[in-house]
Order: structure tokens, then sequence, then C-alpha cells
């Protein structure tokens, strides 16, 4: 399930040049129901999140998968910008109930807490070779067909995603909730004057901008500079493949080193390798170890870090809960990431001004996430602890 829907959210950017000329809409318009598609996913996430664990991940999860399947149906029938940003629209929901939130809370309720990282890290891996093989079979379709004909594709995916949905749900039989009877409503409380829970969903927000921006604008830069509009998809396919070993070593790392340090180098790192990579000009080489290095660096990679470090503060009860109220967070940065990097080059003609932005704040949430994300002080992890299960 994970594999299907993440494969096909990162290809959606391959669909920006034919989708503008075919249709006539500007950059800024395709993205923009980019962007939607993205704060739609964050909005709804804690919302799926909190009726999951009311009512069972298998119905949450079945129900996304069919909502994928109609929104890809309105885009394929899509004439204007409108038709796209209400697509855009559907499919975020979607995602909120099968991609990654919803994933791992199956992931941490089967396991012990001991193993808890290193599994996230392998299912998070594992959704990982979607992002390496769609977009490869998705640019090899639209080279030949219309790009009607590549959405139908991914509405093929998602129909497949069904069956995956209901046999993921088998998680709903595993022993998930404890004895505690902290509320929800008083968990989330605590969440939001948690200073390390709202350190890291700030944070969370830079992920969200750079790496939506670059999945969402890679394709369309390099065509611009000259190069094959193949080398994007291959770009993508390769971050794709690279993120499922980082999301193995971010798993591994996890369960031996604090999380808010991880997290703070690896936003550091993917801000030094966006700066050199735009700095000069892209050659298939190039692109091609930027993505590789990009790929370890990747949003899969900080999934086992993220859930692992809300899992540790607040326990399992409510995860797919607290998962999404950070995740709105990351997607706010994800729309902010398409929608402005759009904008940007609809302004300028180029994409100086996006990258130099993001090189920016992405160094700043790396250095606030190592000096401000580490354990509470006593008197807040007591508080944390009330609530907290295994």
């Amino acid at each position: 399930m994970l594999t299907l829907g993440m494969g096909m959210r990162q290809s959606f950017g391959l669909f920006l040049a034919p989708v503008t000329h075919d249709l006539a809409v500007t950059a800024a318009d395709f993205t923009l129901a980019f962007a939607v598609q993205n704060i739609v996913w964050g909005l709804s996430q804690a919302v799926v999140g909190s009726i999951a664990d009311r009512f069972g991940l298998r119905i949450t999860m079945m129900a996304g998968a069919a909502v994928y399947v109609i929104g890809l149906g309105i885009m394929a029938a899509a004439q204007g910008a409108s038709a796209l940003i209400v697509s855009g629209g559907l499919i975020g929901v979607a995602l909120s109930c099968t991609a990654t939130s919803l994933a791992m809370t199956a992931s941490v309720r089967a396991v012990s807490e001991q193993r808890r990282s290193m599994m996230l890290g392998i299912v998070s891996a594992a959704g990982s070779i979607g992002t390496l093989v769609v977009p490869l079979a998705t640019q090899a379709l639209l080279a030949r067909e219309p790009w009607q004909i590549g959405v139908l594709f991914f509405a093929l995916l998602a129909v497949a995603m069904l069956p995956a949905a209901f046999l993921a749900g088998g998680a709903d039989r595993f022993p998930g909730h404890s004895t505690a009877t902290t509320s929800m409503g008083e968990v989330l409380g605590q969440a939001l004057r948690n200073r390390q829970f709202l350190v890291m969903s700030g944070a969370y927000f830079v992920c969200g901008l750079n790496l939506v921006f670059l999945s969402t604008h890679l394709p369309a830069y390099l065509a611009l500079c000259g190069q094959d509009p193949m080398l994007g998809a291959e770009a993508l396919a390769v971050i794709g493949g690279a993120s499922a070993f980082g999301s193995l070593l971010t798993g591994w790392l996890g369960g031996k080193y604090p999380k808010h340090i991880l997290l703070g180098l690896l936003y550091i790192l993917r801000s030094i390798m966006i700066a050199f990579y735009f700095v000069l000009p892209p050659t298939p080489a190039s692109t091609l170890l930027f993505a590789a290095v990009m790929g370890m660096l990747w949003w899969p990679g900080l999934v086992p870090l993220v859930s692992g470090l809300v899992a540790e503060i607040f326990g399992t009860r409510y995860l797919a809960t607290l998962l999404g109220v950070s995740f709105v967070v990351h997607q706010a940065g994800a729309s902010l990431g398409a929608w402005g990097g759009g904008l940007i080059f609809d302004l300028f003609g180029t994409y100086d001004r996006a990258w130099q932005i993001g090189t920016l704040i992405g160094i700043t949430a790396g250095v606030v996430q190592l000096l401000a994300g580490g354990p509470p002080r006593r008197q807040d992890r007591m508080i944390a602890a009330a609530a907290a299960t295994t």
C-alpha cells in the first residue's frame, strides 16, 4: 500500500510540462493544485488519524484507496485548473489514509519497543520502492502516450491498493492500546505544550518545503537547462531507490543515538547538498549523484526518527493522531514548496531564488533542531510520562 501510494505521489511532478501545455494553464496553476494536495493531506491527517485510532486502520485505509481512485479519475478528465485542484484535494485525503502515518502506526503496534526503530526503517524503506519504480514507468509512458493515459495508469495502481489496505489493516488485531485512561484531548493538549514535539514539528515544515520543491520542480528545472526529460524521471527514481537505504540506516541509527540529533544533522546535510547542486550547471552525472545523496537524506529516512520520537514521548495509543498533528506542519511547508517554486519561476523565469531560500531555512531548521529539540526538562518529562504507553 505504501509503495504504490508514495510512488504515485512522488511522480506527479512529471505531469507538469504535458499538463500545462495541453490544458494551457501556467506552472503556478498546476503547482497550486499540487499545493492543495499537500495541504489537504496535512490538514486531514490528524482527523484521519483520530478516526483510525477510534474505528480501526483497515476501514480507514481502504476508504482512502477508494478516494485515491476517484481523485485520479477527475484528474484524467480535467479540462482546466479547477478540476486539477479538486483532484488534488481528493488525493490529499487519500494520502492521509494510505501513506506513512497509518502505515507507521500499524508497524509500531505490531512490534516490541526494542525493535520499533528498526521496523519503522524497514517499512519506510519498502515504501521507497515505489518511488524507484513508478517515476521510470510513468515517464516511459508519457514519452509515448497522452498524459491522461499516465493518470489512468495511476488509477489502476490505486485500485491495487484496496487489497493491500485490507491486509495491512490486520494490525487492528494486535494489542496497540494500553490500560492508560488519558483521553485523546488530554494527550493533544500535552503535545501542544511539549517543547520537543513543537521543535520537531517546526523543523518538519522545512522538510516538506525543500523536498516537495525538488520532487515537483526538478524535472522542469532540468528541461529548462536543456537536459533530456528522462533525466528528471531517472533522478526521482534514484532518489526513491537511495531513500530505501536511507530509511534502513536511520532506522538502525535511531535505535542507538538521540533522534533529535540525527534529525538536525539530516536537515543541515540536505541543505548543503541542495546548495552545491544548484550553484553549478546540471549534468547527467552531477544530477544522478545529487539524487543518490539526497535519496539517503530523503523524507522516508525521517519517518523512523519522527515516528519513533513521538512514540517515545507519548506512547502508541494515539500515535496516528499525534503524527497527523505534526504532519499538518510538514504539509504546510510542502504546499509552500510546490506552489512557491512555481510562483517564483513565473515571476523571475529562474529557480535561483527558490533554492537559495530553501537552503537558508533548511540550515536554520537543522541548527534549531540540534539546540532546542532535545529531551524536555524533568517536569515536562513527568507530564508526558502520564500519557505514554508502550
